[in-house]
């Protein structure tokens, strides 16, 4: 009985390279890095792309179509795709297409605590975000300009990254403005009733910007 396995990017990207021809595992690493796509796929190592190759092949969506033997590189296993992969393929990619995930990206859940820091180091890190957005706009702006003339559809992830990082500097930038007038800002006096309401009286100890950490009490 096959194995079932959970899509994720990186197997679907193995799907797909492999939908257009057999590859070994080094040529679907090296054509993700010079089509771009390592931006939104995890493939710079090598050791998690095998291990994704291996689980799909476990689940028989990909077979060992032949072994490689050459004298100036080590053996290489060039697979295929069967015709489970060839359907998981458009079932995953519709999947993903269609529904929305809860992926639990790191900024989110970094500035649900962004009070933890004073007002004014919260601005300056928030200033480094939005010099590395603008880092990232003029590249993203650099690949949609060398593919220039190719199908709409070659860049459609590009050109979902730039708007998703346009949207995000236009959000942080409003921020860093709030925090720079004082329209935003918090204190220890602001931030005390709000724990003292949230945390169970006496298990916790709480702390809080500008002030010593301290035993809440029944």
């Amino acid at each position: 009985m096959e194995n079932e396995v959970r899509p994720s990017p990186l197997g679907l990207a193995v799907l797909s390279l492999l939908h257009a021809a057999p590859l070994h595992p080094y040529a679907m690493q090296r054509l993700l890095k010079e089509w771009g796509k390592d931006a939104v796929v995890n493939v710079g190592q090598r050791a998690n792309l095998y291990k994704t190759i291996r689980r799909l092949l476990e689940a028989g969506l990909i077979a060992v179509r032949q072994t490689e033997r050459d004298q100036q590189y080590p053996e290489r296993t060039v697979y295929e795709l069967t015709e489970a992969g060839s359907q998981a393929v458009v079932d995953w990619l519709s999947d993903m297409l269609a529904l929305p995930r809860a992926e639990f990206p790191q900024f989110p859940a970094a500035l649900s605590f962004m009070m933890l820091l004073p007002p004014a180091e919260a601005m300056v890190v928030l200033g480094q975000r939005a010099d590395a957005l603008r880092a990232q706009l003029a590249a993203t702006d650099a690949s949609l300009a060398r593919m220039s003339g190719l199908p709409r559809a070659v860049g459609m992830d590009d050109e979902y990254q730039r708007t998703m990082t346009a949207a995000e500097l236009t959000w942080v930038s409003g921020i860093i403005a709030d925090l720079e007038s004082g329209a935003l800002t918090w204190s220890k006096e602001q931030l005390e009733p709000f724990a003292e309401a949230s945390l169970p009286d006496g298990e916790l100890r709480l702390r809080v910007p500008g002030g010593p950490s301290r035993q809440s009490r029944p």
